[in-house]
């Protein structure tokens, strides 16, 4: 007997007992159920894939509407600055001018005061200057007509 012979005897029985023992078939369901957990996974995966790209679309839109809130946000800070300043700016020139108003009030008081004082000097020196001219150039006689002259002169005013 020849070695390659017990070795083809050999792989015949081989054969026929995984045959019999029906391997191949469970190599095939083994396979078959490996192909269908792959396929199986491989759906879990385009499902998970699908879902992701959905969270990553709304990620997308939420993150524009943040950014449009943000802009609409900063455009109405903008318009509420411009707002105060403009209505600041407003304020401050009203403020100027009754300051400028109030100023030139006192400036004409003031202006009008001093005439007033300079009146009044002038008023008093002059009676001064006129009561010593008159003293010393009048006697009795002259200063009792003026006197009458000038109460005549008020009572016509007073009337």
């Amino acid at each position: 007997m020849d070695a390659t012979f017990i070795a083809l005897v050999g792989l015949i029985i081989f054969l026929a007992l995984l045959a019999y023992l029906k391997v191949p078939g469970m190599i095939g369901r083994s396979l078959d159920e490996r192909a269908a957990n792959i396929a199986k996974e491989l759906d879990e995966a385009r499902t998970l894939r699908e879902e992701a790209q959905a969270l990553l679309a709304e990620y997308h839109r939420k993150r524009k509407e943040a950014e449009k809130e943000a802009s609409e946000i900063v455009a109405a800070a903008q318009r509420e600055a411009t707002a105060l300043l403009s209505e600041a700016k407003a304020k401050s020139e009203d403020y100027i001018v009754r300051r400028n108003k109030l100023a030139e009030q006192k400036i004409a008081q003031a202006e009008s005061d001093a005439v007033n004082q300079v009146r009044a000097s002038a008023v008093e020196i002059a009676v001064a200057a006129a009561g010593s001219l008159i003293a010393n150039k009048m006697d009795a006689k002259t200063a009792g007509e003026m006197f009458k002259a000038s109460l005549d002169q008020v009572k016509t005013n007073l009337n």
